[in-house]
């Protein structure tokens, strides 16, 4: 069922690695575009290090501000996999050894003929109260707690995280889209295109210019949730373009005729 009230979301990307360039992120966009898909506005992309008060800032600024937030990275079992103390302090509560984490990762490493370390005992800590995300790559679950989620920072477990987390929340209202192609650079229709703007403030209005090497073009996008607004919007687009083409060719007519009684 859709639920029309708008959702927003948010990402707190956490690790060192991402912040020195060691690591690409790739969970940012496999994110945005899950919750596209979902009707849920991904708003803001945080990422910060392996620094327990930068992460409880972070996280309590973006959970009281979004409907959702989504973090990645740092429920690992090393030293520096500080998400599940940092997500613990947030909310005020104590970071625990979860019974039933325990007992998942137990039964794996004994299939596997390993030593349930306690290295690896560190993943199965969550803050008290959490719900567990399932991990059906790796075993380790992540956790919900409060509108937070807490998923892996690799990207094959965090996808797997992902699908699991979605299926539980309401779907929202879909954004539309339409995209209009037009033959000028941005600096040739800002001016007309923030009027259009102004005149269709339901719907959102993206540029994306191009430039094949000769000459520039843009890509105008338009979004909204209702079908009318968009049409229109995307009308009033189409009639711009038009108009800005016709008063070209004039131009360029009068120019051409000048020229020749010249």
């Amino acid at each position: 069922m859709t639920d029309t009230t708008i959702k927003t979301a948010a990402m707190l990307a956490i690790g060192d690695e991402l912040l020195s360039g060691r690591t690409k992120d790739k969970n940012i966009g496999h994110l945005a575009e899950v919750l596209t898909l979902s009707g849920i506005d991904l708003k803001e992309v945080r990422i910060v290090g392996d620094e327990e008060d930068e992460i409880v800032a972070a996280l309590n600024a973006l959970r009281t501000r979004y409907t959702y937030v989504f973090t990645s990275g740092g429920i690992g079992p090393t030293h520096d996999d500080i998400t599940a103390d940092a997500v613990s302090k947030a909310f005020g509560v104590p970071c625990l050894h979860d019974g039933e984490a325990m007992r998942l990762l137990g039964e794996m490493y004994a299939r596997r003929n390993m030593e349930f370390t306690e290295a690896r005992q560190r993943m199965a800590r969550m803050p008290e109260g959490s719900r567990h995300i399932p991990n059906p790559v790796s075993v380790a679950p992540g956790f919900v707690i409060g509108n937070v989620h807490v998923m892996a920072g690799v990207p094959q477990v965090f996808q797997a995280m992902l699908d699991s987390v979605v299926a539980t929340l309401p779907a929202g209202a879909r954004v539309l889209s339409r995209s209009i192609p037009c033959p000028f650079g941005e600096g040739d229709i800002g001016t007309l295109l923030g009027a259009v703007q102004k005149a269709h403030p339901q719907t959102s209005i993206g540029s994306y210019p191009h430039f094949d090497g000769k000459r520039f073009s843009t890509e105008l996008v338009v979004r909204a949730r209702d079908g009318v607004a968009l049409e229109a919007a995307a009308q009033a687009i189409v009639a711009m373009v038009e108009t800005l083409a016709a008063e070209r060719e004039s131009a360029r007519t009068r120019d051409l005729g000048t020229g020749e009684l010249a």
